[in-house]
């Protein structure tokens, strides 16, 4: 690696950590902006907007491929997902595929156990050897251009919300008085806390789900099945079950397991935007009898 190479490395590095930190420090404006149920509404409808976006696009799609879809909705939910600023679903796939691939190991940037819960739940995202895409794990995703396009211009749809939010609270504001919003009021909830929220929405199935919750499955890592995690997640939560069987798009078993990003994309499908949604085969229903 020659000194230039380092040097860029350093430089996204330094950028990216002080970028995630900015975030979170200017949610503390919400002081001075004030609190309208205007602006609450839009920060806790884009949470479950991205949050779907993030487990059904960048997870059970791109990561894990249970369903399929047409390229133009397959960049739609792509583009979706890059307004949570958690990068693009290229990135997001290929490391999360490389952690299934060694889940709860000296290799497994997620793992509580072998790295601690701080690391597991937001150091890895920091560190700079994750900077980088693991091409390896995604080549299936790198023969679509508009996908490496939108990889290399991730920011720009997080950026175009928040500009959007901000023109959003100055309209409503100036027109409808009495809802109480404002621009500066609409882009601190609707982009900034949001994005915080979602973050560590996300980062709770790295973290707290190999550490607290039932295990229905022996499985070779410490996965674990958490009806929290499930609710503010929109079905992930159901951990164990998702290592058990990662080729399944339903997440949750049984009908009393929630999973409302699966009860979305079965909608999807009633309208012809997804199909060849993949089940847990009938030996995992047994095993899970068994116990």
């Amino acid at each position: 690696m020659n000194k230039t190479h380092t040097q860029e490395i350093s430089f996204n590095t330094v950028t990216k950590q002080a970028a995630f930190w900015f975030v979170h420090l200017i949610c503390i404006l919400v002081f001075w902006v004030g609190f309208s149920w205007t602006a609450f509404t839009v920060c806790i409808a884009l949470y479950l907007i991205r949050m779907f976006a993030i487990t059904g696009g960048y997870h059970r799609y791109f990561s894990h491929r249970t369903f399929k879809t047409s390229r133009f909705f397959q960049f739609c939910l792509a583009v979706l997902g890059t307004t949570s600023a958690q990068k693009g679903p290229i990135w997001w796939a290929s490391h999360h595929r490389h952690h299934h691939k060694h889940s709860d190991t000296e290799e497994d940037m997620h793992s509580p156990h072998v790295h601690g819960v701080y690391y597991s739940h937001v150091g890895w995202v920091l560190d700079p050897i994750f900077l980088d895409t693991r091409n390896e794990e995604v080549r299936d995703l790198l023969k679509f251009p508009e996908l490496v396009w939108l990889e290399k211009w991730n920011l720009l749809p997080p950026i175009l919300l928040a500009i959007g939010l901000f023109f959003l609270g100055g309209f409503l504001g100036s027109n409808y008085p009495t809802i109480g919003t404002s621009a500066s009021q609409m882009l601190i909830w609707g982009f900034f806390v949001s994005t915080v929220l979602l973050y560590h929405g996300t980062f709770c199935v790295n973290s707290l789900v190999h550490l607290f919750g039932t295990r229905r499955f022996k499985t070779t890592d410490d996965s674990r099945n958490n009806w929290f995690v499930a609710i503010i997640t929109l079905g992930e939560g159901w951990h164990n079950n998702h290592h058990r069987y990662p080729g399944s798009e339903r997440q949750g078993l049984y009908w009393w397991e929630i999973d409302i990003s699966h009860y979305v994309l079965k909608f999807l499908e009633m309208l012809g935007l997804v199909w060849d949604i993949r089940t847990h085969p009938e030996r995992i229903y047994k095993e899970a009898l068994e116990g």
